[in-house]
């Protein structure tokens, strides 16, 4: 039950990733750009179903073989099967689409997917915490952000947390890491710190 532990992780971490103000890189003053939390990138029917997991969901021996043959069977037996909202939710690439057009300034790890001939990254995907789209399976759709920035970043370390300015868009990406609901013309990446 990775996608248990990627909720917990994603509700836990808002708390404590929260935005702030500050000064951007770039000369840029974070007050432009509107602070988000991963959780508000989910549609409020989503969030509900992800709040309120299923109750063989919160008493399973998390991860365990048992749990993984018992998945894995269930799929095979009845592929059809109707989804749970909960189940919908972890696979969900639904958007708020007052969100396009935005200008916002939201933490995470990058995950990066192209860089550029100073092995600057160009291309990433922003996720809510580390290891993100390393492992299997990724955190859903709209807990991805593809980010583009033309003049790259330098990443010394996947588990270096930033903050990410930029203008949000709600058109998908998708390549054979993941798939982000959401992509970013990204203005200021500057390291994460908690004000």
């Amino acid at each position: 039950m990775v996608r248990l532990l990627f909720i917990s992780m994603l509700l836990v971490g808002a708390g404590i990733v929260s935005a702030a103000g500050g000064v951007a890189a770039g000369g840029g003053v974070a007050g432009e750009y509107q602070p988000i939390e991963w959780p508000d990138l989910i549609p409020d029917e989503d969030l509900k179903a992800l709040q309120n997991p299923p109750e063989r969901i919160v008493t399973s021996d998390e991860g365990g073989l048992a749990d993984a043959i018992s998945s894995k069977l269930t799929l095979e037996l009845d592929p059809e099967r109707e989804l749970s909202a909960y189940e919908k939710a972890l696979t969900s690439s639904k958007v708020k689409p007052e969100y396009h057009q935005k200008k916002i300034r939201m933490p995470g790890f990058i995950v990066p997917l192209e860089f550029n001939q100073e092995q600057r990254v160009t291309e990433f995907f922003l996720v809510p915490f580390f290891g993100a789209c390393m492992h299997l399976p990724p955190p859903p759709p709209n807990q991805i952000v593809y980010g583009k920035m033309e003049q790259g970043v330098e990443l010394y370390s996947l588990m270096d947390a930033f903050w990410i300015e930029g203008t949000l868009s709600t058109q998908s990406v998708t390549n054979e890491t993941a798939t982000a609901a959401y992509s970013m013309t990204v203005d200021n990446v500057t390291p994460y710190y908690e004000d």
